[in-house]
């Protein structure tokens, strides 16, 4: 049996945030903290299945707790951006759980942008209680497909002086589209995306990749978890997808500049973290490309030789569907245990 708390954390400009700590019977090899995507919350580690991620998490021993940062549809929307996340956001949290917990260090499983984010932060050396960091999806060099970038290119300059943000719950009661370019957009989807009647679903696969769907394999995930994302998406502001289209251009994730503790040539040197490196994807994500976790991997050995580093790449998976698949026992939570574990 398990039991999940709420604990808050202030951010390191004075934003509450919280942390969702999973008690369970064990919790011996120490605290473990698992950060999610842009515009979702914590909970998404926790779909409707018999059996999640968290649940093999505690049966191994782990003392899990999951963050809502600054991105969490749950705590008010802003104008954030992964600098601020990096510097402000994932610091603190790392000290929380510490403070609660009594633990030397801490060990992250990161995801999507939280994963991207979270790598700034520890290669700028904000992270040095962290020692064991598993990556899924995208860590420090954005590689996605083609539709991908000229979606990054050409529609958010247009988009981003008239929509301040996007939200993946227009389609869905109770989120009207707020105006005509929001409707039109909605609009472009229900045109070009019918791989199913999940609206939030197609939404999502718009906003977030090329494919139908993006995120994950329709066979891979249940029904019941299929109509539970409807909720688990929300809005995400423009300033996020600029930076994120800055990035693409480069080939590596480009601060703001506005942090002097992340310059924005901070990967043209090595990362200033001693943390094991453990990266991981799906050979089907189309979010970011497989592509993305090799750059990765080839810099990381670059600039830090000595097997600090892996790189996992599972068969029949793509971008989110690690975490939550209705096959997640037999097919990839083993390897999210080997990788923490190793």
């Amino acid at each position: 049996m398990t039991e999940t708390t709420t604990v808050e954390y202030t951010a390191g400009d004075g934003m509450v945030l919280t942390l969702k700590h999973v008690r369970g019977a064990g919790g011996a090899k120490g605290p473990v903290l698992l950060v999610p995507g842009a515009g979702v919350r914590a909970e998404l580690f926790c779909p409707p299945e018999q059996r999640t991620v968290v649940d093999a998490l505690v049966d191994d021993g782990w003392d899990v707790w999951l963050q809502n940062w600054r991105s969490s549809i749950d705590v008010p929307l802003t104008d954030w951006d992964l600098d601020q996340a990096a510097v402000y956001d994932h610091p603190r949290a790392v000290a929380a759980v510490r403070a609660h917990t009594g633990a030397d260090t801490v060990k992250a499983i990161v995801h999507c942008q939280g994963s991207s984010s979270f790598m700034l932060s520890a290669a700028a050396g904000l992270l040095p209680d962290v020692d064991v960091i598993v990556a899924n999806s995208m860590a420090l060099h954005p590689i996605v497909p083609p539709w991908a970038r000229v979606k990054l290119r050409y529609v958010v300059p247009i988009a981003a002086p008239l929509l301040p943000h996007l939200d993946t719950r227009w389609q869905e009661p109770g989120h009207p589209a707020p105006n005509w370019i929001a409707k039109a957009l909605v609009a472009v989807v229900r045109a070009t995306h019918r791989e199913c009647e999940n609206s939030s679903c197609r939404m999502v696969s718009f906003t977030y990749g090329a494919g139908r769907p993006a995120l994950w394999s329709h066979d891979n995930i249940s029904e019941a978890t299929h109509n539970w994302l409807r909720s688990e998406f929300g809005a995400v502001p423009m300033s996020f997808f600029k930076q994120m289209a800055r990035s693409v251009r480069r080939g590596q994730l480009t601060p703001t500049g506005r942090f002097a503790e992340l310059p924005v040539d901070l990967l043209d040197g090595p990362p200033h973290t001693d943390a094991r490196i453990a990266l991981l994807t799906g050979r089907d994500n189309r979010c970011f490309l497989p592509a993305s976790q090799q750059q990765t991997y080839d810099y990381l050995n670059r600039t830090r030789p000595g097997g600090q580093q892996s790189l996992t790449v599972i068969d029949g998976y793509g971008h989110l569907d690690i975490f939550f698949a209705r096959y997640g026992e037999r097919d990839t939570f083993g390897s999210v245990l080997e990788l923490l574990n190793a």
